[in-house]
């Protein structure tokens, strides 16, 4: 292996050193597109830290056993092809010793439970993007605390943002994390940060764009692959493997990015806006959310959402009473002009809103209604003429929605049926939006029901 200087600089900047002779980081997350040789790097690593320290403990591991047998693989090779390496380590299925000094280099079971109680010296987490969760990179952490010179080192692609739970990734996370130490926003030294990615403002299927996400582009990575790869494969597929950027999800229904571009923070809802209400509401398992869409501007804000937590019991319910309450609440200080409603299971609370004067208007989830519906939001999001104020929430739930083709056309869904990944805060926003636009023109007092009810 004849490293480039671009490899010399990262092994340099990992392995640098503090005056006083240790380590500058122990942990760190490397990102870059695929094929630009991480898995042959990760092994050099790995096998170097064999000769580190007396009773090195070093570990290799991945969303699955086969996936960290990659990087294993590449070491037993370089063991194999070394004559000086093939006589001073022993290799076994899973396992390199170095008998000399007693360290060891194994294959570790993606099962977090099965990484405790080692005393780890470096640790290589191959693919961080496809975790589940954080217990993995969280054990082999704390497993690494009592020695002198630990490195556990994150090596991966970027993928989804979102987890299966509707949770940020640990990989999107540990980006988020190393993206705050660059810009000077948290103070860690310790943590390595790198990250091999096309800028956003440089078109995805160009050459520059190619260019300035692989390091290896015009060396080992054929140009002409790349725009064979661009014409061929899907472009969120070519935008997170080829290009290293961040995914909403793995098949968004929004473009990447799109929904971020239209974040306003300096927003406000004033109560004298007239705005249309949607309203989307559950019984256990998904969110109940109320979502206000501005008539003259389009712009978005969320006024109510109640979802079960994570740690949540499997008996939590919405607190009917208290959206009921909200819905009531918000029609007294804001002017409501309709509240959109699909009538699935709140028929009862739809009819009391309606007794005491509110505009309610339902809307059924059906395809005659969410196709056109959806189309709608579809072209404003890409044309730029909606905003919102960057609510967390929505933009969660924005980011969770995929396509749905039915036979009458796009529709949005969960990603599957029992997903944590919720989506009733955009589906709200669906609803609000559509009955909007078709209220634009003809804005004019409130209603006299509406003014009662606010005397009242």
């Amino acid at each position: 292996m004849q490293l480039r200087p671009w490899q010399k600089e990262i092994l340099n900047d990992i392995f640098e050193l503090r005056k006083d002779g240790r380590r500058r980081y122990r942990r760190g997350l490397l990102m870059m597109p695929r094929k630009n040789g991480k898995s042959i790097l990760a092994s050099g690593i790995a096998l170097y830290s064999l000769f580190t320290e007396v009773g090195a403990e070093v570990a290799i591991v991945a969303g699955d056993r086969a996936q960290a047998r990659i990087v294993f693989r590449e070491c037993a090779r370089m063991v194999e092809l070394d004559p000086i390496l093939s006589r001073k380590l022993h290799t076994l299925r899973d396992v390199i010793e170095y008998p000399e000094t007693g360290s060891v280099l194994r294959v570790l079971s993606a099962d977090a439970s099965r990484a405790e109680g080692y005393n780890f010296s470096t640790v290589i987490f191959d693919e961080v993007h496809i975790q589940p969760d954080d217990k993995l990179w969280a054990t082999v952490n704390l497993g690494s605390g009592a020695r002198r010179n630990p490195l556990v080192l994150g090596i991966s692609t970027a993928g989804a943002k979102m987890n299966s739970r509707g949770e940020f990734s640990l990989c999107y996370t540990l980006w988020q994390y190393g993206q705050r130490i660059k810009s000077g926003e948290v103070d860690d030294p310790t943590f390595y940060f790198r990250w091999f990615a096309a800028p956003e403002d440089v078109e995805w299927n160009t050459p520059e764009a190619a260019a300035a996400a692989n390091p290896a582009y015009g060396d080992f990575l054929d140009p002409e692959d790349f725009a064979a790869a661009a014409r061929s494969l899907p472009r969120d597929e070519y935008e997170t493997k080829r290009l290293n950027r961040w995914v909403t999800s793995s098949e968004s229904f929004l473009p990447q990015g799109s929904w971020e571009a239209l974040e306003d923070k300096t927003l406000k809802l004033d109560k004298a806006d007239p705005i249309v209400i949607g309203f989307d509401g559950s019984f256990s398992n998904d969110s109940t959310a109320i979502v206000a869409c501005r008539i003259s501007d389009k712009a978005l804000f969320v006024l109510g959402h109640w979802e079960r937590g994570l740690d949540d019991a499997l008996t939590w319910r919405v607190p009917v009473e208290e959206v009921e309450a909200a819905m009531t609440g918000i029609c007294l200080s804001h002017d409501v002009r309709e509240i959109v409603c699909d009538p699935f299971r709140w028929q009862r609370s739809m009819e009391a809103w309606q007794q005491m004067g509110l505009p309610v208007v339902e809307f059924p989830q059906t395809p005659s209604r969410m196709v056109p519906a959806t189309s709608a939001m579809y072209d404003a999001v890409v044309n730029g003429s909606i905003k919102h104020d960057g609510d967390p929430r929505l933009a969660r739930h924005a980011g969770n929605a995929t396509p749905y083709y039915s036979r009458n056309g796009l529709m949005v869904r969960k990603e599957a049926r029992n997903s944590l990944k919720r989506i009733d805060l955009f589906v709200a926003a669906i609803m609000a939006h559509s009955r909007a636009g078709t209220l634009s023109t003809a804005v004019g007092p409130k209603p006299a029901a509406a003014v009662q009810l606010i005397e009242l």
